[in-house]
């Protein structure tokens, strides 16, 4: 089996978040992936196989499969666009079909980007949120309330907070086994803390325990979420946002989403990928 370890979202030549990307002509069962997600170590691997004139796609953390990942399918987009040319993939996953582009850049090496499963969001369970933030040690005076508490969905599920201070998101620490069950009883894959530089320009932490992760330095799915819920709140994105991810993990991350007006609709989230 090829293995290929593929950064999604770099800045230029280093961070972004590690995808273990494998390309066959069958995907393996389920107990296969499992165990080589566990050895690949990423916070996720995908495995994708052709089918008619689409490729099936399935994600796998290290403990769970994972109903959709951003820079798992970044990093597959690229992996596509390397062995059968520049172009935009059909990817069908487990409840939904979306598409990956692919495309060689010059100065960049490749870059890729998908459009995400249709958004939603919701106000955030009162539960959730007072658990969520005593497993961060936050209370809510910390949180910003232009942006208040909300469970959001791209494919996967997300508990967004916002918070005032940057320090707080640089301040991020929690413990991964009550993270896990937090967010497996709430259905969560993570939780999203966010704060706000400008309109435009978010800084981003987001805590993956239901997989096993203590943090993922990049979650293209997050920030389609994110973004679908900046859209229903009416915030003045101006029709995109760019999203640092990871930096405060040392594996600085630069994530760009398109946001068109259509409530519910799909998100472009697009960026650079550094072979590992």
């Amino acid at each position: 089996m090829n293995i290929q370890k593929i950064a999604a979202f770099s800045d230029g030549g280093c961070g972004g978040n590690p995808a273990g990307v494998v390309i066959a002509d069958a995907l393996p069962d389920a107990a296969t992936m499992q165990a080589v997600a566990a050895q690949v170590g990423f916070s996720e691997t995908a495995f994708a196989a052709p089918r008619d004139d689409a490729w099936t796609v399935r994600y796998f953390s290290p403990e769970s499969e994972v109903p959709f990942c951003g820079h798992a399918t970044i990093a597959p987009g690229a992996a596509l666009a390397e062995a059968c040319g520049e172009g935009v993939f059909k990817l069908a996953l487990a409840a939904s079909e979306i598409t990956v582009e692919g495309r060689e850049d010059p100065e960049n090496g490749f870059l890729a980007a998908l459009q995400s499963p249709p958004t939603r969001s919701a106000p955030a369970d009162e539960q959730l949120v007072s658990g969520a933030l005593a497993l961060f040690g936050l209370n809510e005076a910390d949180l910003d309330g232009r942006i208040p508490p909300a469970f959001a969905e791209a494919g996967a599920s997300h508990l967004v907070l916002a918070l005032k201070q940057r320090a707080r998101l640089a301040g991020m620490a929690y413990d991964l086994d009550a993270g896990r069950r937090l967010m497996r009883r709430f259905g969560l894959v993570t939780i999203a803390l966010v704060w706000v530089e400008n309109d435009h320009l978010f800084h981003v932490r987001n805590a993956f325990a239901s997989g096993g992760v203590l943090e993922d330095p990049a979650t293209g799915a997050a920030a389609a979420a994110f973004s679908g819920y900046l859209r229903d709140i009416d915030w003045p994105h101006g029709g995109a946002i760019d999203l640092i991810q990871g930096e405060d993990m040392g594996m600085k991350s630069l994530l760009h989403a398109e946001i068109p007006d259509l409530p519910g609709s799909s998100i472009r989230v697009s960026d650079r990928i550094r072979r590992m």
